[in-house]
């Protein structure tokens, strides 16, 4: 019972925690995919130490899942014998509670999300394929006979880049295959996923700040992740010159487009871009990663070896 409880606090001291610390990053010079590791793997820390401590006061005195059958008994026997149930009992019973109602919940919102996103899919790319012509390569790009600059990328089987020949007619070849290279970064990354994700658990959990605070970050992180892929195939100053070329009105709910979220940070960004390694960019990611996982269990841990350190008596001399 101890163990289960330390481990749902924890989960709820890093879901307070986490958002704190990574909304205070500095994003002009931090890796964008290492904090967007640390934001993913926090939220998955997070719901595994909740769910493995729940599961703990599911199964009684840690024994097996009969014991689940025991605990609906003898709940039961004692309603009918108008007596109280006995409070492990009553944990075991309210713990199934709680997992069925999220898991219920999660499955809903998230089946309610993928139905909405396919049939927006579906909606955009039907009228974008009459509007527009198909170019050559990988991934398929639709080009709409349209003056202004645009460009945008809608995730699916398969990803489709969708551009103006105003990228083409206003910009210099540079910048424009440079947002081509950004767009096919967010297809190549599944950054629409990504971002999906985040709000389904947004939905899923509103009241644990990561949940609530990771789709704002996460949009943001995979788009300074996209621009530093383009960054190192055609240059900073061609992305930055594209940033500021493109416009970001008239994409449609769904789609990652260049110029969509915080372009004044990606400029900040680009003006002081240095291009790491792969290996440091790696060993960042894994680094972040590890830290954001454990950091629920490490919590739990300390709150037990807190709560054994106050129980202990302290002998006198």
């Amino acid at each position: 019972m101890i163990v289960a409880v330390a481990l749902v606090v924890g989960a709820l001291v890093a879901g307070w925690l986490v958002p704190r610390v990574l909304t205070h990053a500095d994003l002009r010079h931090r890796d964008p995919r290492a904090l967007l590791s640390a934001w993913l793997l926090s939220m998955s820390g997070v719901l595994l130490a909740g769910t493995v401590g729940i599961l703990l006061l599911f199964i009684p005195e840690h024994g097996t899942a009969g014991s689940l059958a025991t605990a609906l008994n003898g709940c039961w026997t004692a309603l009918q014998h108008g007596t109280s149930p006995k409070l492990e009992e009553l944990g075991g019973v309210a713990s199934v509670i709680m997992l069925l109602a999220g898991a219920i919940r999660l499955a809903v919102v998230g089946l309610g999300e993928i139905r909405r996103v396919r049939r927006t899919r579906r909606d955009h790319l039907a009228l974008l394929r009459l509007a527009g012509r198909a170019g050559a390569g990988r991934p398929r790009t639709l080009w709409l006979a349209h003056d202004e600059p645009m460009a945008f990328s809608i995730a699916g089987r398969p990803g489709v880049i969708v551009a103006t020949d105003g990228l083409t007619r206003h910009l210099p070849s540079a910048c424009a295959a440079a947002v081509l290279a950004h767009e096919q970064a967010h297809l190549r990354g599944h950054h629409h996923l990504l971002v999906g994700l985040a709000e389904v658990l947004r939905r899923t959990v509103p009241f644990v700040p990561l949940f609530r605070q990771a789709p704002t970050a996460i949009r943001d992180l995979v788009e300074l992740s996209a621009d530093e892929a383009a960054a190192r195939r055609h240059g900073p100053a061609a992305v930055r010159a594209a940033l500021l070329g493109v416009t970001g009105h008239g994409v449609p709910d769904g789609a990652l487009a260049i110029a969509g979220d915080a372009v004044a940070l990606r400029l900040a960004r680009l003006d002081r871009w240095n291009e790491s390694g792969s290996a440091r960019r790696a060993l960042a990611c894994g680094a972040a990663g590890i830290v954001a996982t454990t950091l629920p269990f490490v919590t739990g841990g300390a709150l037990l070896l807190t709560a054994a350190i106050a129980a202990c008596p302290i002998g006198v001399q």
